[in-house]
């Protein structure tokens, strides 16, 4: 396109989910993870594309593509400057990271929006003045009236994102999520009863007065006696019981509470297994890989009793600093950006081969493969830019 320069008993129906209209992913190519949120925003038909979108609309599209529930809890991601004049955005700044030379280049090309993957944000601050560099960039976008938008982990998380980019270098394979993502859930009981039926109507009204509870539709028994199940979070759990309890039937049989388990999000999550479908060896893997991030160079590390031909046939990948992601996972290969020096030492010693390619370039590359996934989603009029003043800091001289 021209645009382009605890314990208890997990018991979560169907009919829940759908109630609440859970999102629906759908995968379009297998290679390159593409993916899209079907059942919140179907893309556009270039035919019926819009030919104007606000910020607002932008942002809906950005958390709709990766949803920021998907995000680490320690994390900063979503708008995090907005400018006090709404206006159309007409160009768009991809980057890993917003630093000076980045924020330059936006000026000069006018942009309305950055979206730096890395929160240029993160810890709180007091104060905006310009002896810190980054409080100078958050000024700079607000005179500017540029918007900066962060999605970071969420990116990682979501299914077709980083991680899934990342390992899909070495070719493809059986993938799986190391560290699962669950719906976020705002319930954690589940309480099941049997009712008289003509006390129904009463006991539903009282019920469905409690805030953080959710009834779901009784099911008639017979003429005398309703099942009834409902959902609740545990600051009214005493006020459920407290009301149902009057009305049960055989209170030793038919009544009890369970633990509600969040239902996981498949397919997302931090960090990626991969069993390849086509081993291959060490020396081929750091090869694709350098082929994969754009490199001439990369970090390896022998895992204890391999050599550069041993195979390899299953590879864990976690984008940025992937130890803690890592850790303890049994693969063959271990992908990621950073890794201390011992816990690279740890790994070696259990047989685990390590690629290192120093932390954002681990993370670079997917800004092309997301700026398609947007130009599918916003109108043909907005230009789609990908940082050129965007690179790793570290260097092999």
């Amino acid at each position: 396109m021209s645009r382009l320069i605890s314990t208890g008993c997990k018991i979560l129906p169907k009919t829940f989910l759908s109630q609440n209209s859970r999102p629906v992913w759908t995968r379009s190519n297998p290679q390159t993870g593409s993916s899209h949120f079907s059942a919140v925003l179907p893309r556009f038909h270039s035919s019926l594309r819009p030919s104007s979108m606000e910020l607002k609309d932008v942002v809906k599209v950005l958390e709709d593509l990766a949803p920021l529930s998907l995000a680490e809890p320690w994390d900063n991601v979503g708008l995090l400057v907005e400018p006090s004049e709404p206006r159309a955005v007409q160009t768009v700044l991809l980057t890993n990271d917003l630093t000076e030379g980045v924020m330059e280049e936006a000026r000069a090309q006018g942009c309305d929006l950055i979206i730096s993957y890395h929160p240029p944000l993160f810890r709180p601050i007091k104060r905006l003045v310009q002896k810190d560099w980054k409080q100078r960039l958050a000024i700079r976008a607000v005179e500017a009236g540029i918007a900066i938008f962060s999605p970071h982990t969420s990116w990682d998380s979501v299914r077709g994102g980083v991680n899934d980019w990342l390992i899909g270098g070495l070719g493809g394979g059986q993938v799986s999520v190391l560290n699962q993502a669950y719906v976020d859930f705002p319930y954690s009981h589940i309480v099941e009863f049997q009712c008289k039926t003509d006390m129904l109507d009463a006991l539903l009204k009282e019920l469905n007065a409690l805030d953080g509870v959710r009834v779901q539709d009784p099911v008639r028994c017979d003429a005398a006696k309703t099942q009834v199940g409902l959902y609740c979070s545990g600051s009214v759990l005493a006020s459920v019981v407290d009301k149902v309890t009057g009305h049960v039937i055989a209170l030793d049989k038919s009544f009890r509470i369970v633990k509600a388990e969040s239902p996981p999000l498949l397919g997302h999550g931090q960090g990626r297994l991969s069993v390849l479908d086509e081993p291959v060896t060490v020396a081929t893997a750091v090869k694709k890989m350098k082929s994969h991030l754009g490199l001439r160079h990369l970090r390896l590390a022998l895992g204890q009793g391999h050599t550069q031909e041993s195979f390899v046939r299953t590879v864990a990948a976690c984008a940025g600093s992937g130890a803690s992601v890592l850790n303890g996972v049994r693969a063959d290969l271990y992908v990621t950006g950073e890794m201390s020096h011992h816990e690279v030492l740890d790994a070696v010693a259990k047989g685990t081969s390590v690629i290192l390619s120093d932390h954002s370039n681990s993370e670079r590359g997917y800004l092309p493969v997301f700026r398609e996934k947007l130009a599918e989603r916003v109108p043909a009029d907005v230009v789609l830019v990908v940082s050129k003043a965007d690179r790793d800091p570290l260097e092999v001289v």
